[in-house]
């Protein structure tokens, strides 16, 4: 069973109903739901999903939405290793190191992002959720 580490983006994309590309992250997140795949975020994701949802809703609504959403991943902690690994890494974003690294702790197979050119330097695949979908048709 695959892995995937799934960045923020594609997260808000579910949870933010963002419309261009909600479709694709209903359909990775149904596969995990169903026990085809294992999701992952890092604990950063949720975060900053937290911060952006609230600027949308209220506090108490944000929250009760990432209370639903994390019984569907795994959610993968911060830790200093994490961070001195990202602090010293060639990645540009910050916030980019710190998935990727979150990914490699984490015993991921792959990223979900949407996106890619933020992992260059990544040593395991990284994909778009359509990416990714399309080779499990």
């Amino acid at each position: 069973m695959d892995k995937l580490l799934v960045d923020t983006n594609v997260v808000l994309d579910l949870l933010g109903k963002r419309i261009e590309f909600c479709h694709e992250a209903q359909e990775l997140f149904t596969l995990s739901d169903h026990g085809k795949i294992q999701l992952c975020v890092s604990s950063l994701t949720i975060a900053n999903t937290h911060y952006i949802l609230t600027r949308q809703l209220k506090i108490a609504d944000a929250r009760k939405i990432l209370r639903q959403f994390k019984v569907l991943v795994e959610v993968l902690p911060l830790h200093d290793k994490i961070l001195e690994l990202s602090l010293d890494s060639n990645f540009r974003d910050f916030e980019d190191a710190i998935q990727y690294y979150s990914a490699l702790e984490g015993k991921s197979d792959m990223i979900i992002t949407r996106n890619k050119k933020g992992f260059k330097f990544a040593r395991i695949p990284v994909l778009t959720a359509r990416e990714y979908l399309s080779l499990k048709r």
